[in-house]
């Protein structure tokens, strides 16, 4: 009688089952395409995505595609930045002129003669140099009319100043200072309000031409 030299021969079927599963997976995972490494994540207002050196690229939505965001021209912001300069300066001057001219007024009065004339003169000095400042200035071809205006403003407060200085030291009873001062008050806000139309222009000016720009592409 022969012997049989593994009386369970059936438990080798397991093990060769597994391994031809192992083998199987392997070459169809070698077989996959690769994934990308890029991920673009979309928002309300434009698409990032992130490369597989670590970049990130943000863009616009839109009809077109999308793209980023037309560069402000460099001398544009720059007049722009000095005109709010230069505002921002003018608006601290009528405040200290109109809080000197007050206090001048009160009776008794809170400022007397000596000093409401150096803060006058303070005031003077720096309107002056503001005025400077501004028509030194070579507005962008956009902004030739902003520009006009602005320079007819702070004109009139430089006069305006001059004209308070005048009648602070007259023998009258106050009517040519307190007409200066809100004269001085009426250009300053002029020149604030044309300071806000000039932003304005420029950010109008820009949209405008990004439009052209993106009706031209679409043919």
């Amino acid at each position: 009688m022969a012997v049989n030299p593994d009386p369970k021969p059936g438990r080798w079927i397991l093990p060769l089952v597994v391994l031809g599963m192992i083998a199987f997976t392997y070459f169809f995972v070698r077989e996959l395409p690769e994934a990308s490494t890029e991920t673009t994540l979309v928002t309300g207002e434009g698409t990032t995505t992130t490369g597989s050196d670590g970049t990130t690229t943000t863009g616009e939505n839109g009809e077109n595609g999308g793209g980023g965001e037309t560069p402000v021209d460099p001398e544009l912001q720059a007049y722009l930045d000095e005109i709010d300069a230069i505002n921002e300066e003018l608006q601290v001057q009528r405040s200290e002129l109109v809080t000197v001219n007050t206090a001048f007024n009160q009776d008794p009065r809170e400022v007397e003669f000596s000093e409401a004339e150096d803060r006058f003169e303070a005031v003077e000095t720096a309107t002056q140099e503001l005025a400077t400042r501004q028509g030194a200035l070579t507005p962008p071809e956009i902004l030739a009319a902003n520009h006009q205006s602005l320079v007819t403003a702070i004109g009139l407060a430089s006069d305006s100043i001059a004209s308070a200085l005048e009648g602070l030291r007259s023998t009258d009873t106050g009517e040519q200072r307190n007409s200066a001062v809100e004269a001085y008050t009426t250009a300053a806000a002029d020149y604030d309000t044309e300071v806000a139309n000039a932003l304005n222009a420029a950010g109008g000016s820009s949209t405008t031409d990004t439009t052209a720009a993106d009706t031209g592409d679409d043919g």
